[in-house]
């Protein structure tokens, strides 16, 4: 029997992979050339030829390793991306949604604070709502979402995206909701509603994005600090 995977390792030679993704697409390739060299063998051909048109299905082994090196390299930047900022996005969201939903059905009750409008605007302005234990819990969260991005080794731009990643949507919606609502509706005050999107800005992304950020952006600092310290010593 004809030894596949030495046939392929020397074709494939050069290729930068990892040494078990390089030994999975050898194995691979190897068993297809040997089910192909031994169907070929069943319908009547000697073992040589039937191995000389199993090698000939590929025409260029330079572009098949170029292939291959770059479909495994797309793989495991998406798996990077996945386990860097995805997830420990997902966290974090999870996490400080969660702990907001608790919270507004079973207290305790958010500080609310008002501005009248004076005599030109005889009614109040929309209130601002502050879930103060929401806010106190938001450094561990974000210094947990820190913590998970850093060691599946990402980046001080991943880690902090998914340290803020629970306040994205809601800066969405305020900068780009709010102003058309403003501007499509005549029957909104625009002075009202300008007032409603810095109440909203404030109490929805500034506020919670600083407690996330002020677990998250010391984590991360730590964390660094730690892992360049390790490399030192291991150095």
């Amino acid at each position: 029997m004809r030894d596949w995977e030495g046939v392929v390792r020397g074709k494939l030679v050069g290729m930068e992979l990892e040494a078990d993704e390089r030994g999975e697409v050898i194995e691979e390739l190897a068993a297809h050339f040997d089910e192909t060299c031994s169907e070929l063998c069943r319908q009547g051909m000697t073992e040589e030829a039937a191995a000389e048109v199993a090698l000939s299905q590929v025409k260029d082994w330079r572009e098949l390793r170029r292939r291959i090196q770059s479909a495994k390299t797309k793989e495991d930047d998406m798996s990077n991306r996945v386990k860097q900022l995805w997830l420990p996005s997902l966290v974090t969201l999870v996490l400080s949604m969660g702990l907001l939903a608790l919270i507004q059905i079973f207290g305790p009750k958010p500080w609310l604070f008002g501005w009248n409008g004076g005599s030109r605007w005889p009614f109040v302005a929309p209130a601002l709502m502050v879930y103060v234990p929401w806010l106190l819990s938001l450094p561990l969260i974000g210094a947990m979402g820190a913590y998970l991005s850093n060691r599946a080794g990402g980046s001080r731009r991943a880690v902090l995206s998914s340290v803020v990643f629970p306040v994205l949507p809601y800066l969405a919606f305020f900068v780009l909701a709010l102003p058309v609502v403003a501007i499509l509706n005549d029957h909104i005050a625009h002075n009202i509603m300008s007032r409603a999107l810095f109440v909203g800005l404030f109490a929805w992304v500034l506020a919670p994005g600083a407690a996330l950020l002020a677990g998250g952006w010391p984590a991360q600092l730590f964390l660094s600090r730690r892992l360049h310290s390790k490399r030192v010593v291991s150095n």
